[in-house]
């Protein structure tokens, strides 16, 4: 921030990254378009790479100033927590479109509606279809539940030990949180690994697979997320004041798990009733 600068704003210097990235995701959504219809991956694998090397130099230039302690003053970090907020909103609203297919079949099954001849077809007028073997919820799905909830309440005690300025168990905690998301990916995948449907066999599997398979990814994001943080903890960049990297990390999981409540009362234990 310059000496005559007459506002509490932070005016960024030209930057690469976002036109970078937006060519990235342009040729990543092609490529997966082209994938989907000629299996050829090349160009989604390219635009996928675009956007995770323009995502690392452009947040590695975010932390930059933010360790300066000149740019990323009251009003900017307010600025920067509307900005997550108003992400994660959007984030609830991806998956309340998943939500919503879900529930649209498993009212309206086609049993008692001649307009929905195709979809009484399809699943035989009952969701979930009589043919499909669900997964058990009250197996690896139950343990995951547990295993998320564990990790929001480490998750929170490290943020306590932050604010407390106890950065040895901000340390340890924010690692016990890491260790749990990486368990709970490893049961997700072998859940899929054994379960006894494809996302290709009908209404329930796809809506299954793409509700619980996007929230699996957004594990593995929010795990990267707080990788970040410990390594950035581990070279000093968090005060008890000023964390808020990790604030945002922290927000990000607790959304996680909360989508993960919802998935399990009504993707796995509501479906199976």
């Amino acid at each position: 921030m310059s000496e005559n600068q007459k506002h509490p704003y932070h005016l960024v210097d030209p930057s690469p990254w976002p036109l970078v990235t937006a060519i990235s995701l342009l040729v990543l959504a092609y490529g997966l378009v082209v994938m989907m219809h000629q299996e050829s991956s090349v160009l989604f694998y390219i635009g996928g790479a675009g956007v995770l090397l323009t995502s690392i130099l452009w947040w590695k230039d975010v932390v930059d100033e933010s360790k300066s302690g000149k740019f990323h003053n009251r009003v900017v970090q307010i600025g920067l927590r509307y900005g997550m907020i108003l992400f994660i909103a959007s984030e609830v609203m991806f998956f309340s479109a998943w939500f919503w297919a879900f529930f649209d079949v498993a009212f309206y099954p086609g049993a008692d509606s001649p307009e929905l001849i195709g979809r009484q077809d399809a699943l035989g007028g009952v969701f979930p279809p009589e043919d499909v073997e669900l997964i058990p919820p009250f197996g690896i799905p139950l343990l995951n539940t547990f295993i998320l909830l564990a990790s929001g309440g480490t998750l929170t005690w490290a943020h306590h030990a932050l604010r407390e300025n106890d950065r040895k168990n901000f340390m340890i905690f924010l690692l016990l949180t890491i260790i749990l998301g990486v368990i709970f990916t490893g049961f997700q995948a072998y859940e899929y690994k054994h379960a006894t449907f494809s996302i290709e066999d009908g209404i329930y599997p796809s809506t299954f697979y793409m509700a619980t398979g996007f929230h699996g990814v957004h594990v593995i994001i929010g795990t990267l997320f707080l990788i970040v943080c410990f390594f950035r903890g581990l070279t000093g960049h968090f005060s008890a004041e000023k964390h808020l990297g990790f604030e945002f990390a922290a927000w990000y999981w607790h959304f996680v798990d909360v989508i993960w409540l919802f998935l399990f009362t009504f993707v796995y234990w509501w479906a199976s009733v």
